[in-house]
């Protein structure tokens, strides 16, 4: 997919690959930079975002934090794409029908809302509740 940085200035045209994985089918990932080849270092930026933000995206404002997506008020195929990091944050501007081609791709191979139908939280649960999961903090 291409998308648009948008700069101050003037804007830059960027590739990005977008990514579904069934058996994480709550995420997508968007791949920005090239791909992780064997031996070289891996010069990509890697974003996961929930697939049901992307869906709703399509049609109205959403997102809260990092990750924030709505469609343009003038112009029917463009959706804006704003990604936050401690680091800085990016707007991008891309086309509303590749990523609704791309959501419903995803749809093919889990409907959205049937993900936990298909999510094998056993694993993670059980650490959960052994205690073993991330150390958050005291959160």
């Amino acid at each position: 997919m291409t998308l648009q940085l948008v700069g101050p200035t003037s804007w830059t045209q960027l590739s990005a690959t977008l990514g579904y994985d069934p058996r994480d089918p709550f995420a997508v990932r968007i791949r920005f930079g090239g791909r992780p080849r064997a031996g070289a270092p891996d010069d990509g930026v890697e974003w996961l975002v929930a697939r049901d933000l992307l869906a709703s995206g399509l049609g109205h404002p959403c997102g809260d934090g990092d990750v924030r997506l709505w469609p343009a008020r003038t112009a029917e195929d463009v959706l804006f794409l704003e990604l936050r990091a401690p680091s800085g944050h990016a707007l991008f501007e891309l086309s509303r029908t590749a990523l609704a081609d791309f959501v419903a791709a995803t749809e093919q191979l889990v409907p959205l809302g049937q993900e936990s139908d298909v999510a094998d939280m056993g694993p993670e649960l059980h650490a959960l509740l052994q205690g073993e999961g991330p150390d958050l903090g005291g959160r």
